[in-house]
């Protein structure tokens, strides 16, 4: 397959480039990847999007966006080559489903606030896949999404099939019902109902999140790097003691670990 060299690049290069890797006389390592195989790719490259936003780094997010549309354009070429589809039809069925979604922008439907785009935005979407009840709607929700994420997403489809949790109150009420059963399952030792435990006790404190107007993924992403500094601060402390903290005594290290969070 012959390949022009240019200055600048468009989309569809992007598209040959992928081909010509995939070619019989490409790369040994493209030609023989399959959806599966580079699933994981699709996600690592998202995540570090992400990161290049929370960072608000223009140049970063630039080239971290250019890799996730590499994994857009690898699996429709994969699904090229079955001539199942292409780059155009992926472009159609999105520019189709953005105007069937915002007909208070192409069509005659009134919405003043993102609270009734969001609202219209929902009703169409379980129309547009059949959806009558809100467990159809749930069962939509992506189980590959990060649990915390999926969570905030059921209890926003609970919401709006009248079964979500009235208040700040409720929500806290569960919250302290759920700690309490799995310290039952923990003092009383019935480790096979632990994992269960917890799980419905993460869900309450998602479901509590939404009244708390914060979302849980991302206080835990800020409770991670805080957890970093104080584990840094924590080292320092021990160095400036002389000593490892391998071979310290539990409550000396609860002591210093103490101390990093009260610096925080």
């Amino acid at each position: 397959m012959a390949f022009a060299f240019k200055e600048h690049y468009n989309v569809e290069d992007l598209v040959a480039i992928v081909q010509k890797l995939r070619a019989p006389d490409g790369c040994p390592w493209d030609k023989v990847q399959t959806h599966q195989s580079i699933r994981n790719d699709f996600l690592e490259e998202a995540y570090e999007a992400v990161e290049a936003i929370d960072e608000q780094d223009a140049e970063h997010l630039r080239e971290e966006l250019g890799d996730v549309l590499l994994q857009v354009v690898f699996h429709t070429v994969l699904e090229m080559e079955q001539s199942r589809f292409t780059l155009n039809d992926v472009a159609d069925d999105v520019s189709k489903k953005m105007i069937l979604r915002h007909p208070h922008v192409f069509g005659q439907v009134v919405a003043e606030t993102p609270e009734e785009v969001i609202k219209n935005w929902d009703a169409i979407k379980m129309q547009s896949k059949s959806q009558t009840t809100a467990s159809e709607a749930m069962e939509t929700v992506s189980k590959a999404l990060p649990s915390l994420v999926r969570s905030k997403k059921l209890w926003k489809k609970a919401e709006s099939g009248g079964a979500a949790l009235p208040d700040t109150e409720a929500a806290l009420h569960l919250t302290e019902q759920k700690w309490e059963v799995l310290k039952s399952c923990v003092q009383e030792q019935r480790t096979e109902e632990v994992s269960q435990c917890m799980g419905e006790l993460l869900m309450a404190v998602a479901g509590l999140s939404r009244f708390l107007k914060t979302d849980c993924e991302e206080s835990l992403y800020h409770a991670c790097d805080a957890f970093i500094a104080r584990f840094k601060c924590l080292e320092k402390d021990a160095e400036a003691k002389g000593v490892a903290i391998q071979n310290m005594r539990s409550e000396e290290i609860a002591r210093l670990w103490n101390d990093a969070t009260s610096t925080d």
